[in-house]
Formats: structure tokens, sequence, C-alpha cells
């Protein structure tokens, strides 16, 4: 099966479980030709079917609860409880029961490709270095959420930076197109997500990510008390890693990993029937590489990445254990040969799929 029958194959697998917005389908085709970059970011499906062929080695390593479609921006910030701004994993569509080291290597393999379209952050062999390092340390240490306050300069700099200006994040949101119809079931929660009742909105359409393009998701808009504020639904599916499996999950581990993980919980993050509901903020999206401030941090990023994918698997019992011992018997540059390997075959298949 080539990527383009893979496509085809899994756009029908999801198609059988929600409606697709044939528009979002055809947008993520043209983004998928534009680089490598991200058509990784937009074909887990393809990754799930390519693991087991280019990474034989790795396939048996100890299983978690991992995000799947991990990739260099899909990290990003949120308020807690306490309005203090952390730091971490900022998507878990993909969430499913995987080896440990699939999110580690889909990470390296992000960071080559970017780094190949000129927004990476440093050397391949440094990138790999770096997010081992991370990673390692958050599992020996049991894990440590990122709270952006008295810590980590690096990452604070990247939440408070100029291209995250909240006059330009709004002035984006309503530039964006109205929804088409809205179920009546998510235009409630939507509204039952908001701090106050009877408050004016109206509901947008939201072209965003690519993994997800293609899937429902309505954007609810309204003014409060001098200033914008803004929630998200979007629809989810059980995870692409199982959609070639003869025994299909229809499980849906999204709210199970923000649940489990060493984590700061975002209390306006939840997941109702089928639906991730979320604040959209300023300071409570994905960051983009371009929006690093300073590239000598690459580094330091990248290992808080590693150590955050650690706080993401340690939610899996007993995981941490098997995990050390795992990467006690491999050799120091197993993460970078295993994402040289990965890369070779979404190059191969990105040249393909453009032609």
């Amino acid at each position: 099966m080539d990527i383009k029958q893979a496509t085809t194959t899994y756009e029908t697998w999801i198609g059988k479980k929600i409606p697709l917005i044939a528009a979002d389908l055809k947008f993520k085709h043209q983004r998928m030709a534009e680089g490598a970059f991200p058509f990784l970011r937009a074909t887990f499906y393809r990754w799930a079917q390519l693991w087991p062929e280019s990474c034989p080695e790795l396939v048996k390593a100890p299983a978690v609860l991992g995000v799947g479609d991990l990739h260099v921006e899909n990290f990003g910030t949120w308020r807690d409880s306490e309005g203090r701004l952390i730091w971490g994993v900022n998507d878990f569509d993909e969430v499913c029961q995987i080896p440990y080291a699939v999110d580690l290597v889909r990470l390296a393999v992000s960071e080559f490709l970017a780094s190949a379209e000129g927004t990476g952050v440093c050397e391949p062999e440094e990138a790999c270095e770096a997010i081992l390092d991370g990673y390692t340390q958050g599992i020996q240490r049991g894990g440590q959420p990122f709270v952006l306050a008295e810590h980590h300069p690096v990452l604070r700099g990247l939440a408070l930076n100029e291209l995250r200006n909240p006059v330009r994040f709004w002035d984006k949101i309503n530039s964006w197109p109205r929804a088409g119809k809205t179920p009546t079931s998510i235009e409630a929660i939507l509204k039952r997500a908001l701090p106050e009742a009877g408050l004016p909105f109206q509901i947008l359409h939201r072209q965003a990510g690519l993994g997800s393009l293609g899937r429902r998701r309505f954007t609810l808009v309204a003014q409060w008390r001098g200033g914008y504020i803004a929630r998200e639904a979007k629809e989810l599916v059980p995870s692409a890693w199982h959609y070639l499996d003869k025994k299909q999950t229809t499980k849906i581990y999204y709210a199970d990993a923000i649940a489990r993980a060493v984590r700061v919980a975002d209390p306006m993050l939840c997941v109702q029937k089928g639906w991730v509901i979320r604040r959209l903020a300023p300071d409570c999206s994905r960051i983009e590489l371009s929006q690093l401030p300073v590239k000598r941090d690459g580094i330091k990023l990248l290992h808080a990445m590693g150590f955050e994918t650690a706080n993401i698997h340690l939610g899996t019992p007993k995981a941490a254990g098997k995990i050390a011992a795992d990467l006690r018997k491999r050799h120091s540059d197993w993460l970078y040969k295993a994402a040289r390997a990965m890369e070779q075959a979404i190059v191969t298949d990105w040249k393909q799929w453009r032609e």
C-alpha cells in the first residue's frame, strides 16, 4: 500500500465514524504537499503503518499511553486553576497504547524535517541527545510539570512572545468565516462553558492543525466584561494507530491521558460526548517554532520536550521501571538511527504525494 492508497483507506475508515468536511480535507491534501514537516503532521495513519517496517527493533519496547502524533509544534500553554501559566503537550487527538519509543522517534523526526525547512532549532545529533536526555531525566525523577513562574525562562519567553500578542490573536479569530449548522448538543456544551449565561455569541469555522483537519470543529466567540473570549469544540475519533487493526478499538483515550499524566490540569479542558472542549486565548494555544525568539535556546527547548514526553508516559502504571530498564539496554545512538530510518520513509512518501 503506497501513501495515496493509505490516505484513501484511512479517510474511508474515519469517514464511517464521523462526518468529514470535504473542503478541509482538500486543504489538508494541499498542505501535505507543501513540505515534509507538514506532511508528517498530517499523516500519523501512515506513520503507524511504516513503524514496524522501519523500526523493527523498537516494536516490542515497553508500551505506554503515548501521545502518538507527537511533534515539535504539539506543545503549548494554558492557565491552571490558580491562573499560573503552564507549558506542555497541547494535543492528544491520537493518544493510544504504543511503544514508548514511538513518541521519541517522532519528536526527533519532526525536528529533523523542521530543520531541513529552516524552522528547526539545532542539528540532528544534538536534537536526539537533548530529547533523550530530557526524557531519561523525566523518567528517573518521576516527572515534574512545567509551571512558568519562577523557573523555565526559555519557555516563558516563548509563551510571552510578541507573536502571541492578544490584538493579533483576536484579529485572526474574528477573520474566520461563520460555521455551518452547529449540532444543537454541541452549541449547548459550548454555551455552558462560558463564564456567564445569556452572552451574545457567534460560532465560527476554524481550519487548524493538520492531523485533525477535515473533522468538525466549532469555535464560539463572545465578548465578556470588556474583552473577547472563545471556546472550541473538536470532534474526536479513535487513534489512527488502530485503523488497520483487525480488532479495531473504539476507545478514545484523550481524557485518560490528561488525567493520568504528571500534569497541572487545564480547568477549561474536558472531553464530552466524543468532543474535546477547550478555551482558546493568546496564552492558551500551541506554540509554533517560528515563535522561538532566540534559536540558541533550541537545545533547552528540546530537552524540555523530552522531559514533558516522560511526564505523559509516567501516567501508565509501572511504566517507569520498564522504560528505564529498556533504555539501559540500548546503544546511545539508538534514537538517532531510528529517527533517520523513519525520516527517510516519510520523505520518500512525501515526494510521492507531491508528484
